[in-house]
């Protein structure tokens, strides 16, 4: 369980998932620094998309601008699938 500074859990396995896409994609563009390794940007974005904070509480939270925070997430959010679609077995019965 990671634990981000307001004391929001998440799931070890997203993180994983979303932290080893991240650091992938920063390799295979040859970035050579970031404000945030991969790993703290992966739980900075599963926070938003978990919590729903603001921009500005996230950027005090991990000690970056609001611009930033933006970027990291908008360009997060392109690695994480979409969700599998429902088949109708799932909605349950018809009324």
């Amino acid at each position: 369980m990671l634990v981000y500074p307001s004391g929001v859990d998440e799931s070890s396995s997203a993180f994983r998932f979303l932290s080893t896409r991240l650091r992938t994609n920063r390799h295979a563009l040859g970035t050579q620094w970031r404000r945030l390794s991969a790993g703290p940007q992966a739980l900075l974005t599963l926070t938003h998309l978990r919590k729903g904070q603001p921009y500005a509480q996230l950027a005090s939270g991990f000690g970056i601008g609001t611009t930033t925070v933006y970027r990291y997430i908008t360009e997060a959010v392109e690695f994480w699938p979409p969700s599998p679609p429902r088949s109708p077995k799932q909605y349950g019965p018809r009324r």
